[in-house]
């Protein structure tokens, strides 16, 4: 399993002193977290499909874990059918010992208590191997601001989702129009750096 570098687990631990009034994890979330504050948050380690691996060589710089919601509205389709769009995520990230250090957003969009911040564009995606999870993510990166943590990241996985399926079509009609549904979910990011070029 991936190790945060001393470094960059310093600036997060610092993040988090700095936000330490902010809301914390469920019990039943950290009772899922590693003792050890150096290791990465998703203790599944799972088998990442080969369609979701970042380039060859790139390195995994830093793994967060997100507790928030997914956002759907009642909407009239294309085909004026009516469905549940999806409108982004909110969430907040955690480091390894609970503590909040950075949001996740609409765009979709990380950002971390250091200031760095980067939006994504998905780019493979694969359905959860848990029933009733939102799928799995490859993402690479469309814009960056701010120096820190984030800056060297080329490309985001989005793994061990649970939850944050839209509700059912048939909760989707006319009498709902412009109804906001926000899904709860929890899901493990992990930030990738390409190989340096020679």
């Amino acid at each position: 399993m991936m190790r945060l570098s001393p470094a960059i687990f310093s600036a997060l631990a610092l993040a988090a002193c700095a936000s330490a009034q902010a809301t914390r994890p469920s019990a039943d979330e950290l009772s899922r977290l590693p003792d050890d504050p150096t290791t990465a948050v998703a203790v599944k380690d799972p088998e990442v499909p080969a369609v979701l691996r970042p380039a060859e060589g790139s390195r995994q710089l830093l793994q967060v874990h997100a507790v928030g919601v997914q956002i759907y509205e009642c909407t009239q389709g294309a085909n004026s059918a009516w469905e549940w769009k999806f409108r982004g995520p909110e969430a907040t990230l955690f480091d390894a010992r609970g503590a909040k250090v950075g949001d996740h957003g609409a765009g979709p969009f990380w950002r971390l208590a250091d200031g760095s911040r980067i939006v994504g564009q998905a780019k493979a995606s694969v359905p959860a191997p848990t029933t009733g999870a939102i799928p799995w993510l490859l993402l690479t990166v469309a814009s960056r601001t701010g120096p820190g943590a984030l800056e060297p990241v080329d490309a985001v996985q989005r793994i061990n989702t649970v939850g944050g399926v839209a509700p059912a079509p048939t909760q989707c009609t006319t009498a709902a129009s412009g109804r906001i549904e926000r899904v709860g979910y929890t899901a493990d990011y992990l930030f990738w750096a390409a190989a340096p070029s020679r």
